[in-house]
Formats: C-alpha cells, structure tokens, sequence
C-alpha cells in the first residue's frame, strides 16, 4: 500500500473515531427529548436517573417532600415557575404536589383526548384508605377517568373520610423514565410521587384543571399531576 493510500486510511480512521467520540455533534437516531425543554421553562434541577425500581426515578425539579405516612403534601409554587409547551398542550404548574399512598387501583388509557398527556390514572389512599382492614370491606374500580367505591351493608369507615382519604388522580409523566416508571406501578404498592398540579391548555381551546384541594367530590375533583419523581415504598 502506498503512503498516500496510509495517510488516507489514517484520516478515515480518526474521523470515525471523533464521530463517535463524546464531543462531536451527532444525535442519537429517533431519540426525541420533549422533557429537556420542560427543563429549561422550570429551571429544574440536574436529571438524576434509576433503573432500579425502589429507587427514586427523578425527571425535574422536585417540591417540599411529604414526610412518610403523612396526607398528601401541597406547597406553593415558586415564583420562577412559567408555563412550559408539550407537545399535547400547555402546562401552567399551580402549586407543588408530594404524596406518600397506597395504590387502590389503576387504568391505562389510550382513546381519550386526555390520553395524550396522562396515559394512566391513579386511585390513591392515604389515612385508613391505606389500611387492609378497611380496602377488605370496599370494591374499588377506574373508569371514565374517574374512581369509584362500593360497599356492603356498612361502610368500613365513614364516606366522608372515605373521601377525604382517596383521589382519583391524572399522571402526566415528566419523562420517558417515569412513564415506564408509572407503567410498573401495581395495585396494592405503596409509593411516593412527588411533582406538580398542573392546568393544561390547548390551542384549540381545551383546557384541563387540578383539583386545588383533597376533600371535593365530583366533576373537577381529580389532581392532575406533572409527575417529577416516583419511588416504591
């Protein structure tokens, strides 16, 4: 082979070694990050990522914890907070949202409009809605976005803490990890979700609110969750 065929080689061989190095400009192929740019609207904190399922997976900026086994935990929102577009819609946060519960139950959805953005709710328990002896005696089931009870003859706890105690809530996931995070969850667990309550507006008009508070019934009564961080408990 001649020198110059060499000298060819080489610069063949050390291109290919910068493309694939660290510092050059390629993108991975298909990989789409709709969360970086809701990074940047909440000026979140680094990402932190797990692949172990009783290890927090963290996708964005993270409110006031709620301390282990204590009602759901809302705080303020901070004042650097703005809205942020997904592809869906437009996300306003309006208060932060951190909650220590049992999973009642789950539904996945994929016809609604709402399926866009939330793909799955979450009936959630806290207090006595936790606790075996009273889920024994009530038939929960999910539908329509919406959660249900039943009882026998006697309700295990009376239906105004029942109330109090149990949400029916909307997860919009903060990131491809958490979406496969939620996609684990399992009735019966108990876990911790830690993220924002959120409205979402679409250019045509549709809008979609969280319940601001824990004891409404009814239509509007469901949290609508930006989903930040979830941990197995």
């Amino acid at each position: 082979m001649s020198s110059r065929a060499w000298l060819a080689l080489l610069v063949l061989v050390a291109a290919t070694g910068w493309w694939y190095s660290p510092v050059s400009p390629r993108k991975a192929a298909g990989y789409e990050r709709v969360e970086a740019a809701t990074d940047a609207a909440t000026q979140t904190a680094p990402r932190v990522e797990s692949r172990n399922a009783l290890a927090p997976v963290i996708a964005c900026q993270l409110p006031p914890l709620v301390p282990p086994l204590d009602p759901p935990r809302q705080s303020p929102l901070p004042p650097s907070f703005v809205p942020f577009r997904l592809k869906a819609a437009t996300l306003t946060p309006l208060a932060g949202f951190s909650i220590d519960a049992r999973v009642l139950s789950r539904r996945d959805y994929r016809s609604d409009r709402e399926a866009e953005l939330s793909p799955i709710d979450l009936a959630l328990g806290w207090g006595r809605m936790r606790d075996d002896a009273v889920l024994s005696q009530l038939d929960i089931t999910q539908s329509g976005r919406w959660y249900r009870y039943r009882y026998g003859r006697t309700p295990p706890i009376p239906p105004s803490e029942i109330d109090r105690s149990a949400a029916n809530m909307h997860m919009i996931p903060g990131s491809r990890e958490i979406a496969a995070a939620l996609d684990e969850v399992e009735a019966g667990q108990r876990v911790r979700i830690d993220g924002w309550l959120v409205e979402a507006q679409a250019p045509d008009g549709w809008r979609w609110r969280s319940s601001m508070t824990r004891d409404d019934t009814g239509q509007g009564a469901c949290e609508v969750v930006y989903v930040c961080a979830i941990t197995r408990l």
